[in-house]
């Protein structure tokens, strides 16, 4: 697995073991099973696995579900295959409520500590209560209770005698400290809904912000790493795992998260996107979900070389997509094969080339990589070529195929338009054009030159094919930058992010399979899509297209 290089992460990982305060090293990745991982997740996979890899440590999979009011057990399985998927096996796997018994005695624990309190404020009251950012907050009329009448109605809590939201539980910390976190917040909220993993056995939960601290020192983690946005909880972190007496105590990490360009990474915006019906799934190759990178036909290669890239650091500045398409083409050039596709086919009759006759031509599958061997093209008096290899009248400089000129035919011969044909509409249907025979590709013919080279694809044996392009699904900057209503989110989502083809291929991809790779002549590298494709039916997703300007 790659190195991910030098690291502040990794260099607390390394003066903790050389001092002796471990002498192993635990991480976890823990999401919440509320959705689909997407690009951002990837990152902290990669950073838990990967620096437990390096000092031979281990990484737990840990499940916070802590919230069965959005939890499900299709995110569960759909996490699970993302993590192998890319390239990490877990050496523990958990679920946050297998310690909801534990937790709950951790509450009790700080209710007899005198450190936690039955609140009956509204969730909105509580929210006025706690001020704001530059004035304290001021103590629930609650506060004060004694802890036989806390341990009393916290157990009737529990025993369901309450509805949702009648009451909470808070920690007692500090209502006027500087750090909103620790003005007293909730820990366990009432939600009679049927849990995944524990059914109906609790309609009570804790908060993520208690159970998490929690957890990791249930585990022995060493090294908790999670995101920037929580290094304001990391005091209240702390505070939980000590007033909770917990005997291993994790130390809290923060790295700034993964942000890429025109790149949606918020599961609830990613979650009305499909639930609008804006993408057909989770998995839709347009999605930032990993699901969707695997079906559009990203590598597990890619994305951890692209990670990797990034580096661990904490700012969250937004990476250029392109990027991330630069380390898929580094890591298919060298892998797929080279073929020819025609994604919008117009029909050539080469009225000089012997009828009912196949020629089968021989070529490279990949040049960069002599060793894959050769394949067979066959080629015939039909064949197609792309609509945008010929225009009637051309400007100058144009170098494809147009009446009277000549071009040569990828892996063949020269031919030369004689003739457009076209519909009662004006539209061209069909192009008559000769072939010179002396100038079949690898003779070595040098006789006369021509300047362009296009691809096609023999008309008799071709295999008919559905190509899906895809640009970005939402466009970050507007075309009128000076509007001064903000667009919503929606607003933003790119009416053209797909775009479908019908065309046709080699006859010798007709046994292709779903994730089945390939690199098309100009056009870019596409991947057999897993879910449309049937025995009848090819259809393709186009990766990411040839040539980018991004450098690296």
């Amino acid at each position: 697995m790659e190195n991910l290089g030098s690291n502040f992460i990794k260099d607390v990982m390394i003066k903790d073991l050389e001092s002796g305060k471990h002498d192993k090293i635990i991480t976890r990745f823990p999401p919440e099973p509320n959705g689909y991982l997407h690009i951002g997740h990837a990152k902290s996979i990669i950073i838990n696995f990967g620096l437990a890899d390096e000092f031979n440590g281990k990484t737990n999979l840990r499940f916070d579900d802590t919230n069965p009011l959005k939890e499900d057990v299709e995110y569960v399985n759909s996490i699970k295959e993302d993590v192998k998927w890319l390239g990490f096996e877990w050496d523990n796997l958990y679920f946050a409520s297998d310690y909801f018994e534990e937790m709950y005695k951790r509450a009790v624990l700080l209710i007899n500590k005198g450190l936690a309190y039955v609140d009956d404020l509204s969730a909105d009251e509580i929210r006025e209560y706690r001020g704001t950012l530059t004035s304290p907050g001021k103590d629930s009329p609650y506060r004060e209770r004694s802890i036989e009448e806390n341990l009393d109605l916290f157990e009737r809590m529990r025993n369901g005698e309450y509805d949702n939201g009648q009451k909470v539980l808070r920690a007692k910390i500090d209502m006027k400290s500087p750090n909103i976190n620790l003005r007293d917040p909730v820990i366990y909220r009432i939600a009679h809904a049927t849990h995944h993993n524990t059914g109906d056995k609790w309609c009570i939960y804790p908060m993520y912000a208690f159970a998490h601290p929690l957890e990791d020192a249930i585990e022995d983690v060493t090294h908790s790493i999670c995101t920037v946005e929580f290094e304001d909880q990391r005091p209240l972190y702390n505070w939980i795992v000590e007033q909770c007496e917990m005997d291993s105590q994790p130390q809290q990490i923060e790295f700034g998260r993964l942000n890429v360009t025109n790149t949606v990474m918020s599961k609830r915006k990613l979650k009305q996107l499909v639930d609008e019906g804006f993408v057909d799934g989770w998995d839709d190759p347009r999605m930032p979900t990993i699901s969707g990178m695997r079906r559009k036909g990203f590598t597990p290669e890619s994305i951890r070389n692209f990670v990797r890239e990034t580096g661990v650091g904490k700012g969250s500045g937004a990476v250029d997509s392109q990027m991330l398409e630069h380390f898929v083409r580094e890591d298919l050039k060298l892998k797929v094969p080279r073929t020819m596709g025609i994604l919008n086919p117009l029909k050539i009759v080469i009225t000089n080339y012997p009828e009912g006759q196949i020629e089968l031509l021989d070529a490279e599958i990949n040049p960069e990589v002599p060793e894959m061997g050769m394949r067979k093209i066959p080629f015939s008096r039909e064949i197609y070529i792309e609509k945008d290899d010929f225009m009637e009248n051309p400007p100058s400089k144009y170098f494809r195929l147009f009446p009277g000129n000549e071009v040569r035919l990828k892996h063949a011969y020269f031919i030369k338009c004689e003739e457009v044909i076209k519909d009662i509409n004006g539209e061209v249907v069909e192009l008559r054009c000769t072939y010179d025979p002396l100038t079949k590709s690898g003779t070595g013919f040098t006789g006369r030159k021509v300047k362009g080279t296009i691809h096609w694809v023999e008309a008799t044996n071709s295999v008919p094919a559905e190509f899906r392009l895809y640009e970005p699904l939402i466009l970050d900057k507007t075309e009128d930058e000076n509007e001064e209503e903000e667009k919503t989110f929606l607003d933003k989502v790119n009416p053209e992010s797909l775009v479908i083809l019908q065309g046709f291929v080699e006859p010798n991809m007709r046994e292709s399979r779903p994730h089945d790779k390939f690199q098309f002549f100009r056009h870019g590298y596409f991947n057999v899509d897993p879910k449309h494709t049937t025995v009848d039916k090819l259809v393709f997703n186009r990766i990411v297209s040839l040539k980018s300007s991004f450098k690296i």
